[in-house]
Parts: structure tokens; C-alpha cells; sequence
């Protein structure tokens, strides 16, 4: 939506300045649409570029806006923000659309179009059709949320709009929560992209509910990557709860499977955990690698592993 709004700004001083202009915008498409092509295949190569092509020639700019994040990242595209910059300069103005071409024979795609002011249209206001999709689609998915999600979100939510935990569990939760020990991850997500992930690799507190509350928090406040969710957040995010069982010790990479298991390599006191079944990690060999960068262990050194099964919550 950033992107969108720039695209906007750029129209405005445009008129500002009396002028008549020319938006010229320039990016690739998927860059994963041959398996002899430079950078490989993915099958969202071809589904990212036929949505994107789509929505030049019908000049359907929502679609610029909505595509699915982990599609895009998938796909390998480069050129998706530099459309939604256009579609912000053409916000509220009828176009007519016009595709001239498209080819993926190098396994890059590339698009040529135009899309010529025809008169101003209150129907392509962009940036409202998608702010309202998004909210309606957030509030179903967090009416949708189990107890073990709904008490992240509770948790974080106390956290930071009166600045203290909670002191005690909501009443009705599961015996599963409030009995058993167990570690728990808490991933936090805007926009489809990740906005805080902390957790723990086995139980730290008396039950798995005081596992997340705990680990809420400081996923939302203390994650070194991300600054601190803030109130005007709190109704963008989206909350997942992995919990994890038992690991075991295995003694090959063979033994992994990255949809079901997820890895803890260690070297001495030194541990880097990584989950199963994350979007943009296709190998093995990329989940140990991830999980042994952030143990801080070498490829020189050696190190064991070990692999545990989740329960993942949302």
C-alpha cells in the first residue's frame, strides 16, 4: 500500500506544478519460469505472471494490490511494487487498458502495456477497495482463531496497550494448555510478511498457556529484528502458535523431512532451532543452514542434530 500512496504523491505533484506528464514504470515479472533459465522453476512463476498480465489487460489495478506475499515471494518477481506505484498515479482515473506482449522464453518474464488516461473515475480508488478487503478478511480470520492463537493475541494486547502481562489465564482454555509443558513458538505477521517470531525450545513455565503468554510478549516487544508493536498494530496481526514436541536426536540430514519436522543444530552450549513448513525455505539443506546461522555455529565446526514435530495453531 506504501508503494501505492508513493504513486500517488507523484500524481499530486504532477498537478501541482501545472505539468503534463508521462508515467513510465519498468520491472521484471517472475524470474522462476524455466527450469533452464538462470534462476530456475517455481510454479508460481507462471501463476504470478498470468495474474499480473491479467490485470494489464483488463486494467484491474486491485490486483496489483492483493497479490498473496508468499506468491510473489515464490515466484521470484521484481517488478510488483513499480506496478503498484503506477496504479497510485492513476488512482481514481479511467484507463484504457492495453497489453502489447508478453514472453518467459529466457524463464524471466517481461510484459509491455499501456494503459491511456480516458476520464476521471471515483470507481478506481484502489487503495480504499483494498483497505476494505484486508479489514474484512482479518476480522474473519481472527474470529476464526483457537484458544492457543486467541491467547497470543490476548496476551500481546494487554502487554501493550496497559504495559504490564497478564497476571492470570482467561477462564475455559483447554486442559491441553493448562496442563501440559511444553515449548512454544509465537509468530506475529502484518501484510503478509513477518513482524516478530520468539519462542522456546522446551517448557520454561508451569503450562504450554504460560508458554505463549510469555512468549507473545516477546515476540511483539523484545524480537532484535523488528521494533516494538506499537497500538496502531494491533488490529493488523495476524498470530500462529507453533508448539513443539519432544526432539530426538538424529545422526543424517536424510532423516529431516522440512514439511514435518523442523531442526535444532548445536555445537557445545551454542543452538539455532528453525520450524517446519516455512514459506521460502524449499531444501533441507537451507532449514539446517537457517538453524545453524542463528546458533552462531560455523560450517567449519562441527555440530549435532536434532528434530522435533509441531503442532502449529491458528
Amino acid at each position: 500500500m506504501q508503494h501505492y500512496q508513493l504513486g500517488r504523491c507523484a500524481a499530486k505533484a504532477v498537478d501541482t506544478l501545472g505539468r503534463r506528464a508521462v508515467f513510465v514504470v519498468s520491472g521484471d515479472l517472475s524470474h522462476k519460469l524455466r527450469d533452464d533459465g538462470p534462476y530456475g522453476y517455481a510454479p508460481e512463476g507462471p501463476v504470478f505472471d498470468r495474474r499480473v498480465t491479467a490485470a494489464m489487460e483488463s486494467g484491474d489495478f486491485l490486483q496489483f494490490l492483493t497479490m498473496d506475499p508468499a506468491l510473489c515471494d515464490r515466484a521470484a518477481e521484481c517488478g510488483l511494487r513499480s506496478f503498484q506505484m503506477m496504479a497510485g498515479a492513476l488512482d481514481g482515473l479511467g484507463v484504457k487498458p492495453e497489453l502489447f506482449s508478453y514472453e518467459g522464453v529466457t524463464g524471466v518474464g517481461y510484459g509491455v502495456a499501456t494503459f491511456a488516461v480516458t476520464s476521471p473515475d471515483e470507481g478506481r480508488r484502489f487503495a480504499t477497495q483494498c483497505e476494505e478487503l484486508e479489514q474484512t478478511r482479518l476480522a474473519e480470520r481472527k474470529a476464526a482463531e483457537d484458544p492457543w492463537a486467541r491467547l497470543a493475541r490476548l496476551s500481546l494486547e494487554t502487554y501493550v496497550r496497559t504495559g504490564k502481562r497478564l497476571d492470570r489465564l482467561p477462564e475455559g482454555l483447554p486442559t491441553e494448555l493448562t496442563v501440559r509443558t511444553a515449548g512454544a513458538f509465537v509468530s506475529l505477521h502484518a501484510h503478509g510478511q513477518l513482524r516478530g517470531c520468539i519462542g522456546t525450545t522446551g517448557p520454561t513455565t508451569a503450562s504450554v498457556a504460560w508458554e505463549i503468554v510469555q512468549n507473545a510478549v516477546s515476540a511483539g516487544a523484545r524480537d532484535p529484528r523488528f521494533p516494538p508493536v506499537t497500538k496502531l498494530e494491533l488490529d493488523q496481526l495476524e498470530y500462529s502458535v507453533d508448539v513443539l514436541g519432544e526432539p530426538e536426536p538424529i545422526s543424517s540430514p536424510a532423516q529431516l523431512d522440512m514439511k514435518k519436522y523442523g531442526v535444532i543444530v548445536s555445537c557445545g552450549q551454542r543452538r539455532g532451532l528453525f520450524l517446519p513448513d516455512l514459506d521460502g525455505v524449499d531444501t533441507v539443506e537451507q532449514q539446517i543452514d537457517i538453524a545453524r546461522q542463528k546458533g552462531g555455529i560455523s560450517t567449519r565446526e562441527e555440530y549435532t542434530l536434532e528434530r522435533f514435530e509441531v503442532v502449529r495453531h491458528i
